[in-house]
């Protein structure tokens, strides 16, 4: 079945099973692994709450506050979350736990401090200083992108990448304004322009830079959707119509069930029909898209729930989308 059709008894049976297959993978700390049976990671946890909103369910309650409270329990003092339990600093996966956490009254000042830190991460290859070294040495053809921008690196006080930035830039756009520190708008500025910057010149994006020793690099999906998503909201540029196009052209050789159900999301995001594909989600069974990651699950369960609370379609981009 072509992922643009209606979704059929055997979609929906396949929905109830991503779902309930999700369910039971939480460990009794709350959190879920990678992998069925693995230690508890943030990152997972976080891709599993988004899917699952439990908040929403009133049955679940009790399932959303040992996720929440495992969450809590992993935040670091200075208000951010590791990537991995034996990591001192946070990094990226700040922005996956505070999106999980959005719009849970009781996760508020774990949100707020969260914020703060996102806010306060700025890289280091963009500061004042290191542009300022940059002028002083021989012009390079190794990379073409503008400085003066910044986004969010994977680890704090590194170099600006374009998924950390995408991740970053939808939840502060998620969260209430009142949440916010003072200078997330300006963040957000710097950040949307950076990822305009970083777009590869036939459109999409790739996971750094657009140029490399004089040579354009090579878009790929998942950077592409992540980076979409992330400029919803955004002043429209025709490099974003650029890179739908690319998108929708790329989504009919995609054979991986992860980047299918994001390229799917994204699509739908924007108000678009996800052309006729090689593969459809209904290809892999719910045990199989779990051996694939707690997140490739998480992704294929949100792509087959049309009431999904993330990466759901906002009516007024769609209008945009449409003209």
């Amino acid at each position: 079945m072509p992922d643009h059709l209606p979704p059929t008894e055997s979609a929906t049976n396949q929905r109830s099973e991503c779902l309930s297959l999700l369910r039971s993978m939480q460990n009794a700390d709350g959190g879920w692994g990678f992998h069925a049976g693995g230690e508890s990671r943030v990152e997972p946890t976080s891709w599993a709450a988004l899917a699952i909103s439990f908040r929403n369910e009133q049955e679940h309650q009790d399932a959303f506050r040992k996720l929440s409270g495992y969450l809590h329990s992993k935040q670091l003092a200075d208000g951010s979350w590791a990537a991995a339990p034996e990591m001192s600093s946070g990094g990226w996966v700040t922005s996956l736990a505070c999106s999980a956490l959005a719009g849970d009254a009781e996760s508020d000042k774990h949100l707020r401090v969260g914020l703060q830190w996102i806010c306060e991460d700025f890289p280091r290859d963009s500061s004042p200083l290191q542009r300022f070294m940059r002028k002083l040495r021989p012009k390079s053809h190794i990379s073409s992108q503008n400085d003066s921008y910044r986004g969010w690196g994977w680890t704090p006080k590194t170099s600006s990448w374009v998924e950390p930035t995408s991740f970053a830039l939808m939840v502060l756009r998620a969260a209430k304004v009142e949440q916010l520190p003072k200078n997330a708008g300006e963040r957000r500025e710097l950040a949307v322009a950076l990822l305009y910057d970083r777009m590869c010149p036939g459109g999409g994006w790739n996971c750094g830079n657009p140029r490399v020793y004089g040579v354009d690099g090579d878009a790929l999906v998942l950077p592409t959707c992540w980076a979409l998503l992330a400029l919803r909201d955004a002043p429209e540029k025709p490099g974003r119509v650029l890179s739908l196009a690319w998108l929708q052209k790329q989504f009919a050789k995609i054979e991986s069930a992860g980047s299918l159900a994001v390229a799917r999301m994204t699509l739908e995001n924007y108000g678009m029909q996800a052309p006729p594909a090689k593969r459809n989600l209904q290809d892999w069974s719910a045990e199989a898209l779990a051996e694939d990651g707690t997140h490739v699950l998480a992704w294929a369960y949100m792509a087959l729930n049309p009431a999904r609370s993330w990466f759901s379609v906002s009516q007024e981009t769609a209008v945009g989308a449409a003209r």
